[in-house]
């Protein structure tokens, strides 16, 4: 069974900067791609950003330049590195794990963002 755990969100100043974790109880390197998601309250889920096991990565247009995902495969963990953070970035933030055809959630992990 794959569990992933996310952690580092919390309440940030408009400007500031987070990151956030999730760990994988299984290697991150069997893993086709990883990826962030953020759902606001009353918005869909959406895709933040991604990572492909060859170190591919694609972000959504509305945090490019400010985000940054990275896999540490030695500790079985993704990053999401948040910089210049802005009030509609608030929502809560889950990790993906995809591996062949199946896809892993985590629980989810709130940032707020004051303005």
């Amino acid at each position: 069974q794959v569990q992933l755990v996310e952690s580092g969100g919390g309440l940030v100043q408009a400007g500031g900067s987070l990151r956030l974790s999730c760990a994988a109880s299984v290697t991150t390197a069997s893993f086709n791609a990883m990826g962030w998601y953020r759902q606001a309250p009353g918005k869909q889920r959406e895709l933040v950003a991604s990572i492909s096991s060859g170190g591919t990565t694609r972000y959504a247009d509305s945090v490019k330049g400010r985000f940054a995902i990275s896999r540490d495969n030695a500790k079985n963990t993704v990053y999401l590195q948040m910089n210049s953070l802005k009030p509609e970035d608030t929502a809560v933030y889950y990790c993906k794990a995809t591996i062949g055809w199946t896809d892993y959630w985590g629980q989810g992990t709130q940032v707020t963002v004051s303005s």
